[in-house]
C-alpha cells in the first residue's frame, strides 16, 4: 500500500480529496445530529406545576402545563370548587410566516456552519496538493529553459511517482540530446581539421609540381585524395550511424565465419575457428556490408598498430557470436580503452603515423550497436590489444 501511494501521484490526489470529503461529511453530520438532539430535548413534552390565583392573588386552584409539540401548550387545572379545565396556548408563528419550529438548530445556522468546515478543510488539503503541483511547476520551467536552448538543464526527480519517472526520463532524453549535439559540434570541428589537411597537402603539390610533374607528385596528390575520400566516406557513414531512422540496408542472414575469412584473406591474416564451436551459433541477422566494414575496421587498425602480428578468432556460444581481432602492438592503456571508440580520438602519439583520422573505432561501435551488440578493447597476454565484437547470434 504504501508502494502504491509514493508511486502514484493520482492515488495520493484521489486520497486527498477522498479526505477532505470524508471530513467534512462527518463534521456535517456531527452538527445536524447535535442541534438534532438539542432541538428534541428543548421540544420534549416536560410537565410543569400550574397556580390559578383569583383577583386578590389568592390560590384557588392549581394544575400541570405541558408543551405538545407542534400545539404549543396545554394547561390541565383543577380549581377548589372541583372543575377541571384545560387551557391551550397556540404555538408561536415563525418569522418567514409558517408555523411550526425547526426540526433544528445552530448558533450560526447550518449553512454558515458547513461553509466553515468547506474552508477549513480547504486550508487543510490544499498544502497536499500545492506541494504536489510544484513540483510539476518546476518541471515545467525546466522543460521550458531547455526548449529555449539552454541544454544543460536538469530538473530534480525526488520520490518514486509519475512525476519523479517523467522528471527522470527528461534528465536522461536532455543529457542524450546533449552529448548529440555536442557530438555533431566536435565531427563538424574535427572534420574541418581533417579535410584541410589533405587539401593543403594536395595544393601544396601542386605547387611544386612544375608543368613537367615527377611521378613521386603524383603519388602523393593521389595519395592525399585517397585519404580525402576515404575520410568523406568515414564521415557520412558515421552521421547516417548516429541517425537512428536512418536506412543503413536489407537486414539478412550473415555467417560470420566466412564474411571474416574473407576479410583475412585480404590482409594476410590468421583466423582461428575452434572446430567443436557450432556453425548456427556463428549466424546472425544483419547488414552485411557494415558488419563487413566494422570487421575491416579492426583489422586495418591492427595492421596500422599492431606490429604485423595479427590474428582472427571466431567464436560461438548459445545466443551470442564474438569476432576478436588481436595484435602484437604497444596496446592500449586501461584507461583509454573506452575513451578509443569516441570518434576522432587517438591515442597519445598516434596522430602523427600514416593513415587513420580517428573514425575507424567509432564505427565499429555503433555498427555493432545498430545490431544490438557491443565492442570492447582487451589486453591481450603476452602484449598487445585485443578488439571483441560481440553481436546475438
Amino acid at each position: 500500500m504504501r508502494n502504491l501511494y509514493t508511486r502514484h501521484l493520482y492515488v495520493r490526489v484521489w486520497l486527498a480529496v477522498v479526505a477532505g470529503v470524508f471530513i467534512l461529511t462527518l463534521t456535517a453530520n456531527w452538527i445536524v445530529r447535535e442541534a438534532a438532539q438539542s432541538e428534541r430535548e428543548r421540544l420534549a413534552p416536560l410537565p410543569r406545576d400550574v397556580v390559578v390565583l383569583n383577583d386578590q392573588d389568592l390560590a384557588i386552584g392549581a394544575g400541570k402545563a405541558i408543551r405538545v409539540p407542534g400545539k404549543g401548550l396545554e394547561f390541565d387545572v383543577k380549581l377548589d370548587d372541583g372543575r377541571a379545565l384545560t387551557l391551550q396556548v397556540a404555538p408561536r408563528e415563525r418569522r418567514n410566516g409558517t408555523g411550526g419550529m425547526a426540526p433544528w438548530r445552530t448558533p450560526f445556522g447550518l449553512g454558515w456552519m458547513i461553509a466553515l468546515v468547506g474552508i477549513a478543510v480547504a486550508l487543510g488539503v490544499y498544502p497536499i496538493v500545492r506541494r504536489i503541483t510544484k513540483r510539476l511547476e518546476v518541471l515545467q520551467r525546466g522543460v521550458q529553459k531547455w526548449g529555449e536552448g539552454d541544454l544543460s538543464v536538469r530538473v530534480a526527480d525526488e520520490g518514486q511517482d509519475e512525476v519523479a519517472d517523467l522528471a527522470n526520463r527528461f534528465n536522461a532524453a536532455a543529457e542524450r540530446i546533449e552529448q548529440l549535439v555536442r557530438s555533431h559540434k566536435s565531427l563538424l570541428a574535427n572534420a574541418s581539421h581533417e579535410l584541410r589537411s589533405p587539401l593543403t597537402r594536395i595544393r601544396m603539390s601542386l605547387e611544386l609540381m612544375g608543368d613537367q610533374p615527377a611521378p613521386t607528385a603524383r603519388d602523393e596528390i593521389a595519395r592525399n585524395i585517397g585519404e580525402l575520400d576515404q575520410l568523406i566516406d568515414e564521415i557520412l557513414l558515421a552521421s547516417r550511424l548516429d541517425a537512428k531512422e536512418a536506412d543503413m540496408g536489407t537486414v539478412e542472414t550473415v555467417d560470420l565465419a566466412g564474411l571474416a575469412a574473407e576479410e583475412c584473406a585480404r590482409v594476410d591474416a590468421e583466423l582461428e575457428l575452434a572446430d567443436s564451436v557450432d556453425r548456427d551459433t556463428l549466424t546472425v541477422q544483419g547488414v552485411p556490408r557494415l558488419l563487413r566494414r566494422a570487421i575491416r575496421n579492426l583489422l586495418e587498425n591492427a595492421r596500422r598498430y599492431g606490429a604485423g602480428e595479427i590474428s582472427v578468432q571466431i567464436d560461438g556460444r548459445p545466443g551470442q557470436a564474438q569476432i576478436r581481432v588481436s595484435d602484437r602492438g604497444p596496446g592500449v592503456p586501461a584507461a583509454l580503452r573506452e575513451r578509443i571508440f569516441e570518434p576522432f580520438y587517438r591515442l597519445p602519439g598516434a596522430s602523427e603515423r600514416n593513415g587513420g583520422v580517428g573514425l575507424g573505432l567509432a564505427l565499429v561501435k555503433s555498427i555493432a550497436e545498430r545490431h544490438g551488440g557491443s565492442v570492447r578493447c582487451e589486453e591481450r597476454s603476452g602484449g598487445g590489444a585485443s578488439f571483441v565484437i560481440a553481436l546475438p547470434a
